[in-house]
């Protein structure tokens, strides 16, 4: 992974940077596919809402109501990355071993960074500030779904080695494909 020419500056999304995520997510390339709602929205939600601009209001609504949902990653003013991290009880089962009673998880289930910004160490940078932004926020545990890097879906989730690097351990697998990994905060 090479080294970022710039840091990313983080800042949660809230109702007062809405517009700085519909922005990033609305630019060409951007994952106004799914508004990160494919783990997000319950069966009803997702049977009303099954894809693109129809999920958006979905996602607006959560954070306009002040529901956690992660970071937008910035280069000056300008978004231009997000990491999808919040309470995993806030999503669908995504797959990880029950909690034990001592422990507060948080999800990071979802990266994404624009085109003409890749390849700089972002990533890197997204799982760490979410891994930040977790445990300030009481998480005792951060969760992650990434895959192998030949794997052929759920890229948006990161990869495995990734995860690795930066002292997460395997705790099973979801699915054929997603990895559960943890880091214990």
């Amino acid at each position: 992974m090479a080294e970022a020419a710039e840091r990313l500056a983080f800042k949660p999304v809230t109702p007062a940077r809405w517009d700085d995520f519909e922005h990033l997510f609305e630019a060409p390339g951007g994952p106004k596919y799914c508004w990160c709602m494919a783990w997000r929205a319950s069966p009803a939600e997702a049977r009303e809402h099954p894809r693109g601009k129809s999920r958006k209001p979905l996602m607006e609504g959560r954070i306009k109501g002040g529901t956690s949902v992660g970071l937008l990653g910035y280069l000056g003013d300008d978004p231009v990355a997000w990491v999808s991290i919040a309470p995993r009880q806030t999503y669908r089962d995504l797959g990880g071993p029950a909690a034990e009673e001592s422990e507060t998880i948080w999800s990071l289930a979802c990266m994404y960074v624009a085109r003409r910004h890749r390849k700089q160490g972002h990533g890197k940078q997204l799982i760490e500030a979410a891994t930040a932004h977790a445990k300030e926020r009481g998480a005792t545990v951060l969760e992650a779904y990434p895959v192998d890097p030949d794997s052929p879906s759920y890229r948006f989730m990161g990869f495995v080695p990734a995860f690795e690097q930066l002292g997460f351990v395997p705790a099973g697998l979801a699915g054929s494909r997603r990895h559960v990994m943890r880091l214990r905060l």
